[in-house]
């Protein structure tokens, strides 16, 4: 290997940024993976929910429904589902945006077919679980607990939803 070889940026040299770099040094935008298995356990949440939570989801409108982060970074934070695609994940421009590294750029999507909402895997390095299990794809019913990496959900229907006889 030559001198100019060797040369870093300060003497004139040109580096290239490793694969996966953000172009930041030392930093890399990668999707950290959890430890062991006991991260992984599902311990389902009561449906201990303050007055304001539950007075969003009475107020929510038909063929609507609310997740609610329960545990994570954002606990607390509530998103409306009212449209027929949500994107879940780390990409700036996903429709719900979880800034940590447990979460995909491109983790999920959410779903809607008149009141029936779905999550759909896309292929996260982390997974995506709906009560415990994982899933490529699984309907949410109303109380289910999603987990995205790090974050915990409940997701809740419109009550004028669940009002509805099911149809069949």
């Amino acid at each position: 290997m030559s001198e100019a070889d060797n040369r870093g940026p300060e003497s004139g040299g040109i580096r290239r940024e490793p694969e996966g770099s953000n172009g930041r040094e030392g930093t890399y935008d990668t999707t950290q993976t959890f430890g062991h298995d006991s991260d992984l356990s599902f311990v389902p949440f009561g449906h201990e929910l303050s007055d304001v939570e539950l007075e969003a989801i009475e107020a929510l409108p038909s063929r609507s429904a609310l997740l609610i982060v329960r545990s994570g970074p954002t606990a607390g934070a509530r998103y409306l589902l009212d449209t027929d695609v949500m994107t879940v994940g780390r990409h700036p421009e996903a429709d719900i945006f979880f800034d940590d590294v447990t979460v995909s750029r491109r983790h999920a999507e959410i779903t809607r077919d008149g009141a029936i909402f779905e999550i759909i895997d896309q292929r996260s390095l982390n997974g995506t679980y709906v009560n415990g299990e994982r899933v490529d794809r699984g309907v949410l019913v109303n109380g289910a607990e999603v987990r995205i990496g790090k974050f915990r959900l409940n997701f809740f229907s419109s009550p004028a939803d669940l009002s509805q006889p099911a149809a069949g």
